[in-house]
């Protein structure tokens, strides 16, 4: 099955939102994440951080889906996707050399 990797960063006005507001929404989409992967999705989401390990470089999610339509049905469900909250690309990664396994 292939996989997809969701590459994203916040909006402006998500930036905007006061910090427990902004708490809400990523807790909404860490819950999201967990109920898919209870419902045995291969995914896994998290966020970039630099050689200091401050974030700012956005957000990736990796996932396993039967084709580029399954997957965004899927990522078009997240929380921060369907209010808006991130700018995001989605992508089917062909592996070259090795795979992954969650």
């Amino acid at each position: 099955m292939p996989w997809f990797i969701k590459t994203e960063i916040f909006t402006e006005a998500f930036r905007a939102l006061p910090g427990p507001d902004r708490a809400i929404q990523l807790q909404a989409h860490r819950d999201w994440v967990a109920v898919q992967r209870a419902a045995d999705v291969a995914i896994a989401s998290g966020f970039l951080v630099d050689g200091q390990r401050k974030p700012g470089g956005g957000g990736l999610l990796v996932l396993q889906a039967g084709s580029y339509a399954e997957a965004l049905a899927l990522i078009e469900r997240d929380p921060l996707i369907a209010a808006g909250w991130v700018d995001w690309q989605l992508h089917e990664w062909i592996a070259a050399v090795g795979d992954l396994a969650l």
